[in-house]
């Protein structure tokens, strides 16, 4: 798509209220300026951003998480993730920090897998993507108000699940597919030569 076409669609902000600022999110509802010059309402929620990372053992098995999500009602299998403290935080400092806090782990290498955009039509929120390698082991320290579990499941198996449609959170499912693929063209490029 090209600058003309790009700025064919965009939408202008006419005013903007806040309604809610809470802890973690901001909700607004803002007044907008259509392409076709009609106005219209826009209601949506800014976050100040987040990171997940799938740590992968050396065995090949991802340490996911299993908590409780309260919108939701239910139990959730996800990988490592949280919200940025502030922002102006690094991300990759951020993504270790989770990394250590929900499961223990540090790790050699921390590949960038990403940008996820959960829900744009009503979200900002942005979660960078990591790939966690070469795993050590020590102590959890999850925040006060987070209750999991970690637990271990075979890569291959974990893209069952996500193409079963048995993980439904959306960052896991992109970061298992796109691991996935990485690990696969490395081994191609290693049988290369």
């Amino acid at each position: 798509m090209n600058e003309n076409q790009a700025s064919a669609l965009q939408e202008s902000c006419i005013s903007s209220e806040l309604i809610y600022d809470g802890k973690v999110v901001r909700l607004y509802v803002d007044q907008v300026r259509l392409p076709n010059g009609a106005s219209s309402i826009r209601e949506y929620v800014r976050h100040i951003g987040a990171v997940a990372v799938l740590p992968l053992t050396d065995e090949g098995d991802v340490i996911c998480v299993r908590q409780y999500r309260y919108a939701h009602g239910r139990l959730m299998t996800e990988i490592p993730a949280g919200k940025l403290d502030s922002t102006t935080e690094d991300h990759v400092e951020a993504a270790l920090r989770e990394l250590r806090e929900e499961t223990g782990a540090r790790c050699k290498t921390l590949t960038y897998l990403g940008l996820y955009r959960s829900t744009p039509a009503i979200l900002d929120e942005k979660i960078d993507l990591y790939l966690a390698e070469g795993l050590t082991f020590g102590e959890t320290d999850p925040d006060d108000d987070e209750f999991l579990e970690s637990f271990r499941v075979p890569l291959a198996d974990l893209v069952d699940q996500v193409m079963a449609g048995e993980i439904t959170d959306g960052k896991t499912q992109v970061a298992v597919l796109k691991a996935n693929e990485i690990l696969r063209r490395r081994a191609e490029a290693a049988k290369k030569g």
